[in-house]
Formats: structure tokens, sequence, C-alpha cells
């Protein structure tokens, strides 16, 4: 799945939580899932990247459809910790050939598959009291504990936005919806179906955190509310970090609506390339032929950070203490090395004499 999200894993066990900020950036990407916990306040992150798609449906006479799209999300932590406005937007540019017909036709099309806003809120966090830290085994801290199922409890709601609502290329994410034919196959270049111009989604998200590197994230959503088409959907993502830069996930998402039905795993890698910077890359692939989908995906996340995090007495930030911490160890290493280095020179005198 994604770096940022699994690697909170090292800030929880690091030091004492007082918010959902971590150092290291909170990504939602590779993967479709939404984590649980939010960036932070004063945080606002950027997650674009590109995927190119492959469908062909049986059902159409294998008409196929070759795509481009390009996704982006914006996220800010805003008011409070637990709070996230987000935005989600992916729009697709596609060929599609229809194999109805011969000779078989082309068409060119673009618009939005996705494009959503909403706010999301931390309902419960299993992490909010600091974890004690066994300095004498490695197995206590990293073996799996009951605990360690009670998963971190998220809700998202919020709108989706239409804004070309009777003149939409891919109403309800259907790519093939041009050459759609609901009476015996007959209506070859039909208005199809229709979105309207606001609908509405639900997501509640899990996230649980086991055995020290693995993370598991789940997404149930009712989307696209108050339409002719409403839609449920799952995700299910488990993400394995391997190293303190690399981390690789694995992910089944279902759908099931009157439109679409289908299954999609999914695979990938994320590398964090700094603290803010996090790139990655995916395969996918579904499991039906009405249509079949494979796709590559690689994109890259970034923030700006501008967190506050001031501790119980609200005196001082994490980064004050960090720095406060390195300049103490600093003087007491300098201490230590004055003292060694007059001890030798007293025990040479010593020996002189």
């Amino acid at each position: 799945m994604r770096i940022g999200i699994h690697l909170v894993l090292l800030f929880f066990v690091s030091s004492t939580l007082f918010a959902q900020y971590t150092d290291q950036i909170n990504s939602n990407r590779p993967g479709e899932s939404i984590g649980a916990f939010s960036v932070g306040t004063g945080v606002i992150q950027f997650e674009a990247g590109g995927e190119y798609r492959f469908y062909k449906h049986k059902g159409y006479n294998n008409s196929k459809v070759n795509g481009t799209i390009g996704f982006f999300s914006l996220r800010w932590g805003f008011l409070l910790e637990q709070l996230e406005l987000t935005y989600e937007g992916s729009y697709l540019l596609d060929k599609l050939t229809s194999a109805i017909v011969t000779p078989n036709p082309t068409y060119k099309q673009d618009g939005f598959l996705r494009n959503f806003i909403g706010v999301k809120y931390l309902v419960y966090d299993p992490f909010k009291r600091k974890e004690e830290i066994n300095v004498y085994s490695w197995n206590a801290n990293n073996s799996f504990r009951i605990r360690d199922l009670i998963p971190a409890l998220s809700l998202t709601v919020g709108v989706n936005f239409n804004p070309k609502q009777n003149d939409q290329a891919f109403p309800y994410g259907d790519v093939f919806n041009i050459i759609h034919r609901p009476i015996l196959y007959q209506n070859i270049g039909g208005i199809g179906i229709t979105e309207p111009l606001l609908s509405y989604r639900a997501t509640l998200a899990t996230q649980s955190h086991f055995l020290g590197t693995w993370v598991f994230v789940t997404n149930f959503s009712y989307d696209r509310i108050a339409s002719d088409f409403p839609e449920q959907s799952y995700i299910l993502t488990l993400t394995h970090t391997f190293s303190p830069k690399w981390s690789v996930y694995m992910e089944n998402q279902g759908i099931y609506s009157e439109v679409y039905v289908d299954q999609i795993f999914r695979t990938g890698a994320a590398f964090l390339l700094t603290d803010d910077i996090q790139i990655e890359g995916s395969l996918g692939a579904n499991t039906k032929d009405s249509p079949a989908l494979i796709s590559v995906n690689a994109g890259v996340s970034y923030r700006l950070d501008f967190h506050k995090d001031k501790d119980k007495a609200g005196i001082r930030t994490e980064k004050d203490r960090k720095k406060t911490l390195k300049k103490e160890r600093k003087g007491l290493d300098k201490q230590a090395k004055k003292a060694s280095k007059s001890q030798r020179k007293a025990q040479r005198k010593a020996r002189k004499n």
C-alpha cells in the first residue's frame, strides 16, 4: 500500500502520541484504500500520478478501451488533529474501439471517473496512549498481541460532483457507455445511462497495526447515494514494511451495483524518498471478462509540513523537544570526552610520580 501509512509504526513506538501527525508522510498511495488517520493539522498534502488501463468486453464482441488516467488528491488537516478535508479526482482520456459493427469504429472520450470532496474524522484511536517499550526484548515489542487487532476507526462523508451531467462520457464508471445496448443489444451508439449532478458517499475505514511491520486497512463504502444506481464496495489492503524506506502491499477491491460488479486485485511497492516525499508503483487486474481490466500505475506523494504539535503543557513542539534533546546529548558527549581526557592525564601524571 503505502510507506506513509505503515511507517507510522516507527513513530508510534518511539515517542509519546499527542496527535495523528507523523515524522514521515502519511499517504493513501499506492492502492485505492484510504487510511483511518488524517495528515495532522497544518499539513497540506498532494498525491498525484498516472495510470494506464486496458479494457476488453466480451459482452460487446471483445470491444476494447485503451486509456490513460491522471489522478490527483489533496488532503488538508485543519481545526482538529482528527479532522481532514480531502479531494479525490481521476480523469480518463481513452480510445474505444467498437467490435459490434464492421468496420470497427473508434471513439475518443474523456471525463471524470471520480470527482469527490469530503471530510474525514477519526472516531477512535487505539494508539492514543503511549506504549511501554521493553528495551530488553525485541520479541516482546514485535510479537503478536490481542490488542493489536483493535483498529483505528474513521468516517469520511462527502459529495460526488458531476460537472457534465447529461454529457458525461463515463457515467457510474462505465467506459463502454457509448455503445450501451440494453434491449436485445440493438441500441448501438445510444445515450445509455446518465449520472446526476450531485451524489453522495460515506466510507468507514479501519486500520490495524501488528507484528511491528504489518498494517491492515479496510474500507466499506456506500457511494453514489441519491442516484439511480447506488454502489456498495469494500477494499482490503495488507501492507508490509521490510526496511525503513521500502514497503509492499496487496489489495482486493469488490464493487457491487446494478451497473457494475467486479473483483479487482492490486499489488505494488512504495519508496520513502524523504520524510515528505514518497514514490510508488503498482499493477492491477480483475477476475471477469465483461470487461476484463489490466492497469499499471505510478505516482508520487508530497506534503507541505507546517504542523505544530504541542506537548501536554502546551509549551514546546515535537521538533523543539527533539532539538533540545539533541543539544543535551551533544553536551553530555562533550562532558564525557572532557572527563575521560582529564582522567587519562591524571593517570599519566600519577605514573610519572
